[in-house]
């Protein structure tokens, strides 16, 4: 069974810095893991993601910047490095595996409160 796990949010003031940390384990291959977010009465946002052969990372405009993603290969983990917060980045986040034709596995999604 496949698992995907995100931790690491919380509430920051505008201007501060928070890291979000996802973990997936479970019968997958991995083609990329990304990160999306999901602010109250809007779609659901791409954030950042990680091409896992390569490492090769893209962003999202409104993060770009800002924002960095990283990984740790050998725990199968995400990491999404949040600086200069705004509190137009108040949202859920959400981690996503991409196993090769689209994102297919999500976790439970982290709140993330950026206070002005």
């Amino acid at each position: 069974q496949v698992q995907v796990g995100e931790s690491g949010g919380g509430l920051v003031q505008a201007g501060g810095s928070l890291r979000l940390s996802c973990a997936a384990s479970g019968p997958f291959s991995t083609y990329a893991m990304g990160w999306f977010r999901q602010a109250p009465g809007k779609e659901r946002e791409f954030v950042a993601a990680l091409v896992w052969s390569t490492g090769m990372t893209s962003y999202g405009d409104s993060v770009k910047g800002r924002f960095t993603i990283s990984r740790d290969n050998d725990k199968n983990m995400v990491y999404l490095q949040m600086n200069s917060l705004k509190p137009e980045d108040t949202a859920v986040y959400y981690c996503a595996v991409h196993g090769g034709r689209k994102y297919e596995y999500w976790g439970q999604g982290t709140q993330v409160t950026v206070s002005s």
